[in-house]
């Protein structure tokens, strides 16, 4: 569905599971915003999925986009801190986007860099912390939600090789697992680890997809046919739900999306 029109191009995705075994529970999961200054279409989109009084809200990274964006990012995500939440980092809330050609997002998986840490990610995390919310990057923790006790397991972005399953251990109750990069040997190495959902974003749903929002690439090793929304997901005898947000933004210089509007998620289990 769609919410208010000043949310602009913006879709909000409903998405309902059973059979979980604990209370009913709206998860908003949000991803890849990618905010520069001056978004404000985008700026009233987060606000209008505040409106929605989320249960928890799930963050999976590169919420930065510009050398510039800390500060109208914080403004534009405030109403979502009033929740509790987790969160984890992708490589762009480290570092700041440079110039590149759009094509290249075809062409495969992006290079991992060592470059330059360049963003105030302190400030950032520090914020999201005092609002309550959870820092997964190679952690684990647990939140009272809804009625429930969920235990969560995290890792920093797998994509610039910066996760750590190592410093997990396998949680007692119903285990969530988040991660900004969906790679094959973190979502294995969650369900080894007991997760029953995991939420995961980096792909953008595809960002540039066949009609039916097919995707071309998923920019890791992630199969395309779980690029964007729930799937199933199995290792052996264990299985777990995986979500994979569709992404809010794009990279300023690759700002174009085809077959595959900018979204968020509201998942509820009943």
């Amino acid at each position: 569905m769609s919410l208010a029109t000043n949310a602009g191009p913006f879709k909000l995705v409903e998405v309902e599971l059973t059979g979980l075994g604990i209370e009913p529970t709206r998860f908003l999961h949000i991803s890849d915003i990618h905010f520069a200054p001056g978004q404000r279409n985008k700026a009233a989109f987060l606000k209008e999925l505040a409106a929605l009084k989320p249960d928890i809200v799930v963050n999976t990274g590169d919420n930065l986009g510009h050398k510039d964006s800390v500060s109208p990012f914080l403004v534009a995500i405030e109403p979502l801190l009033d929740f509790p939440g987790v969160f984890v980092n992708g490589s762009n809330d480290y570092r700041s986007p440079k110039p590149k050609n759009p094509f290249s997002y075809l062409s495969g998986p992006s290079k991992v860099t060592s470059e330059r840490n360049d963003l105030d990610t302190e400030r950032m995390t520090g914020e999201f912390e005092g609002a309550g919310w959870l820092n997964l990057n190679n952690q684990s923790g647990s939140l009272s939600v809804a009625g429930n006790k969920l235990d969560f397991l995290g890792v920093d972005d797998p994509h610039e090789n910066l996760d750590d399953l190592a410093a997990l251990e396998k949680m007692p109750g119903f285990t969530i697992g988040v991660a900004h990069a969906p790679y094959r040997r973190v979502i294995d190495g969650f369900l080894e680890l007991g997760a029953a959902l995991m939420f995961a974003g980096h792909t953008h749903g595809g960002q540039v997809c066949l009609p039916g929002s097919k995707a071309i690439i998923t920019n890791c090793d992630l199969p395309r046919e779980h690029a964007q929304g729930v799937s199933a997901w199995t290792l052996g005898s264990q299985n777990a739900y995986l979500h994979v947000s569709g992404g809010i933004g794009a990279s300023i210089y690759s700002p174009i999306r085809v077959f595959c509007p900018p979204s968020a998620t509201l998942l509820t289990i009943s």
